[in-house]
């Protein structure tokens, strides 16, 4: 029976040390990677001498994480290892995906940092030097969460991103005109027309749109569970025995329907992901956007070029002219809500009437 020597005896499979008494007298210790070459060759590749370095780049070779008992637990790097591995759970797969980005960017300053010894301070300072201003606070408080993870856990004992101030955040407040809407709306391929006219119909949010499934329509409404806040709402698609714009829509949709797939808006066959929607409705803002260029409408390419997808949901809301109307379309328990983020039209107002002078000389 082979036994592994004592120098490499707490080292992960296929590292190795080699040690080096230099004419000092002091001892050079060197790690490597017992690896394979792409004619399956044996080779061993040099790691580094700094065995903390060596550890990331066996990782990196083995394609997997280090083992539990190799990890240095005293680092954010593992901090965030442990908190993506237990501290998701219950969380919705959206707000997972975004936790992920965030932690994968903070990783890039904050990895290596002892969990005890970073503060207030160099938190803002990240801050600081982040360019995408709005971003770095979503960092910062997905910081702020791990290190409550931390406290938690036993493994800190306060969180320097606590008090940290965030940077000033402005509402966006952008409009999606009608010419707008429809100026990229007749470039989109049917099943992003389709898209676009359901969400702008119901108001809902982009993911709840594409995530219709047939059984969620029955004869007189669309049900609609929102993935972000669990409400469930009703739209109708009668009123009064009349079939609702949002009826006829659905129907026609559901008649050219040519597929077996499950959900109301699919590409052959297949749920339309976001990847594949991004993907069409980036190519048709940008025929439109050629268009008003190609017209000289400068105006208007700017405001093609600003339109995004998640601007149909305040087009609706904003367009119902109904406050209470547009807060329950919404899915939103209070109207300040939606007044405050969502309509982005101007208040209607009267304006001046001015009559003839009267005799005196006076307007009225």
């Amino acid at each position: 029976m082979a036994f592994k020597s004592k120098k490499n005896r707490n080292l992960p499979p296929r590292m190795k040390a080699r040690e080096r008494i230099r004419k000092n007298g002091k001892v050079w210790i060197g790690y490597y990677y017992d690896g394979r070459d792409k004619n399956n060759n044996r080779i061993e590749i040099p790691l580094s001498t700094d065995l903390s370095e060596t550890k990331k780049k066996w990782a990196e070779l083995e394609k997997k994480q280090l083992p539990e008992a190799l990890q240095d637990k005293t680092t954010l790097g593992y901090l965030f290892d442990l908190y993506i591995k237990s501290g998701m759970t219950g969380l919705k797969p959206r707000t997972i995906k975004d936790y992920h980005s965030y932690i994968k960017q903070l990783r890039k300053v904050f990895n290596d940092a002892p969990i005890d010894q970073v503060s207030t301070k160099d938190i803002a300072g990240y801050r600081d030097a982040r360019t995408a201003k709005v971003r770095a606070n979503r960092e910062i408080t997905m910081l702020s969460i791990v290190y409550n993870f931390a406290i938690d856990k036993g493994l800190a004992e306060h969180n320097p991103a606590e008090k940290v101030k965030k940077n000033k955040e402005k509402a966006r407040d952008y409009y999606a005109y009608d010419e707008v809407f429809y100026s990229v709306y007749n470039y989109a391929e049917q099943v992003i027309k389709d898209l676009m006219m359901v969400a702008y119909l119901t108001g809902q949010r982009p993911t709840d749109v594409r995530d219709i499934r047939l059984f969620d329509i029955s004869k007189d409404h669309l049900y609609i569970g929102q993935d972000k806040t669990e409400k469930k709402l009703r739209i109708k698609l009668n009123i009064d025995n009349t079939r609702t714009e949002l009826g006829k829509v659905i129907d026609d949709i559901i008649a050219r329907k040519a597929d077996n797939s499950p959900f109301l808006f699919s590409c052959d066959g297949n749920h339309l992901t976001y990847a594949m929607f991004r993907k069409r409705f980036t190519k048709a803002r940008s025929l439109a956007l050629n268009e008003a260029l190609e017209k000289n409408d400068t105006y208007l390419a700017d405001k093609i070029q600003d339109f995004q997808f998640k601007d149909v949901r305040p087009k609706a809301a904003s367009d119902i002219n109904d406050l209470s109307a547009a807060s329950m379309l919404l899915g939103h328990t209070r109207e300040q809500i939606t007044k405050m983020v969502y309509i982005r039209k101007g208040q209607e107002v009267t304006p001046l009437n001015i009559t003839k002078n009267n005799k005196d000389g006076e307007q009225q």
